[in-house]
């Protein structure tokens, strides 16, 4: 347990020597990094503004495909009917870390989003949490995706297994670690519904050699949720699988904004 904890330790003092608006955080050894977060909205623009005017988050485009840049994390918004929240979906909430709290919370409750306790409830029921971290040399970081499931333990060993994560705990529950972000698993009695048509519909991994490294997941008998296939108006190469809970994950290569 001692040494979840300090693997989850590193995770600030890595982006302390980010530039404010630093891309992702470097890969693991596995060639993998945290990429981003796929957002549907049926007001894109009220969220994007949430994102842009108290995240401070950056406009951006990989090809003609715009991105919202943040410290360790692309957010990517579709104008969409979401089906439900985050909340009730397998990924519950995703957080960063702040320099300020209060001064955060103040931003968000003078656009008009609700702030109860450490958590905000953005546009569509999404739901993020602020972890104040006064020693960090940015305002904000991306910090981790936290899930929810019956089977924690069985789906972190997947995530290590799958992405090369290190496995660790936070607060005294399991942990997937990667460089500068983590997946986090909060127990629950019963399955959460799928991510796929919520707001959160899935999460990004950036993946070295993605062709490559889809054949491999193809002979592990991962699920795939859409094929392997180059993107080249957006300078993507792009899959869909899904985790064993059903979370709809992305794998790109190219994700880099400009």
């Amino acid at each position: 347990m001692r040494k979840g904890i300090l693997l989850t330790g590193v995770i600030l003092p890595l982006f302390a020597a980010l530039p404010v608006f630093a891309q992702l955080a470097a890969p693991n050894e596995s060639g993998i990094s945290l990429g981003h977060l796929h957002l549907l909205s049926k007001n894109p623009e009220a969220q994007k503004k949430i994102w842009v005017e108290a995240f401070g988050a950056q406009l951006t485009k990989t090809g003609t495909l715009e991105l919202l840049r943040l410290p360790g994390i692309f957010i990517i918004i579709n104008n969409a009917e979401p089906s439900g929240g985050s909340v009730g979906s397998t990924v519950d909430h995703i957080a960063f870390s702040v320099k300020n709290t209060a001064a955060m919370k103040a931003k968000l409750e003078g656009m008009n989003v609700p702030v109860i306790g450490p958590f905000a409830t953005f546009p569509d029921n999404l739901r993020v949490e602020l972890l104040e971290e006064k020693n960090q040399t940015l305002p904000l970081v991306m910090h981790h995706v936290h899930l929810t499931t019956p089977g924690m333990e069985v789906v972190k060993q997947w995530y290590v297994k799958t992405f090369g994560a290190v496995a660790g705990t936070r607060r005294d529950l399991p942990a997937a670690v990667f460089n500068g972000s983590e997946l986090d698993f909060l127990p629950a009695q019963m399955p959460a519904a799928p991510t796929k048509g919520r707001t959160l519909d899935h999460i990004g991994f950036e993946v070295k050699n993605l062709e490559a490294f889809c054949k491999k997941l193809e002979a592990d008998g991962v699920k795939f949720d859409a094929p392997y296939r180059e993107l080249p108006n957006f300078g993507l190469k792009i899959a869909f699988i899904l985790d064993p809970i059903g979370t709809r994950i992305e794998l790109t290569e190219g994700l880099a904004g400009k």
